[in-house]
C-alpha cells in the first residue's frame, strides 16, 4: 500500500504540473491544430510530439543539471534559434492570413507529406526555448521527490499525452467551423501575432 502511494503521489503532482505547463496554445499546439483540421498525418504528428516530450522530460529529470553545468552555452543558443524559428512561422502565418483561402480545401497549408509533417512536429517541439524552460522547471521540481522523481516524470508525460490527444480530437470537432475560409484567416492571424510576440520576448531576453 505504501509503495503504491509513494508512486501515486508524485505521479499526480507531475500530472498537475504538466497540465499547467502544456495546456496552452504555443507553436507546437498551433501546428498540431492545423494538421488535425486538415487531417494531414495527425497520428504521426501526435506520435512524434509525444515521443519527443517523453524522452526530454525523462532525460531532464535524470541528467539536466549535469548538462546545464557542462554546457552553459545551451540556453542562449536555444533562445536565438527559437526566436528565428518563431519569427519565420509568424511571417508564414501572416501571409496565409492575408491571402484568400478556400476553407479546408488547400491541403498545402499543412505539411503535405508524412515525413515533412513528422519533421515539422519535431522542430516545433525541440526548437522551442519555452519547451526547454519547461524542461528545466520540471527537472528542478522533480528533485523534491528524491528517489520517486521518475514517478513525477511519468506524471508529466501522462499530462503531455492527454493534452496532445485533446488537441488532435478537438481539431476534428472544429472541422465544420473551419470550412469557412474566414475562420482560417482568423486562426492564422492569431497564430502570427502569438508567434511574433513570443519571438520578440525571446529576443529581448537574449539581447
Amino acid at each position: 500500500m505504501n509503495a503504491a502511494f509513494d508512486f501515486f503521489s508524485p505521479w499526480m503532482s507531475g500530472l498537475a504540473t504538466g497540465m499547467g505547463l502544456f495546456a496552452a496554445v504555443g507553436a507546437q499546439s498551433a501546428f498540431i491544430l492545423r494538421q488535425g483540421l486538415q487531417r494531414a498525418h495527425i497520428g504521426s504528428v501526435l506520435a512524434v510530439c509525444a515521443a519527443a516530450d517523453a524522452v526530454c522530460i525523462c532525460a531532464s529529470v535524470l541528467a539536466w543539471r549535469h548538462l546545464a553545468a557542462t554546457a552553459p552555452w545551451l540556453v542562449p543558443a536555444m533562445t536565438w534559434a527559437g526566436a528565428a524559428f518563431l519569427a519565420a512561422y509568424a511571417a508564414r502565418s501572416a501571409l496565409r492570413a492575408w491571402a484568400r483561402g478556400d476553407g479546408l480545401a488547400p491541403a498545402s497549408q499543412a505539411a503535405a507529406t508524412r515525413g515533412a509533417a513528422m519533421l515539422a512536429a519535431l522542430g516545433f517541439t525541440l526548437i522551442n526555448p519555452h519547451f526547454w524552460l519547461d524542461i528545466v522547471l520540471i527537472a528542478s521540481l522533480a528533485q523534491a521527490f528524491g528517489e520517486h522523481a521518475p514517478a513525477y516524470a511519468l506524471g508529466v508525460v501522462a499530462a503531455s499525452i492527454f493534452w496532445l490527444l485533446t488537441l488532435g480530437g478537438g481539431a476534428r470537432l472544429l472541422r465544420p467551423v473551419f470550412r469557412d475560409p474566414r475562420a482560417w484567416r482568423v486562426l492564422d492571424g492569431g497564430v502570427a501575432i502569438v508567434m511574433a510576440a513570443l519571438a520578440w520576448r525571446l529576443l529581448t531576453r537574449a539581447i
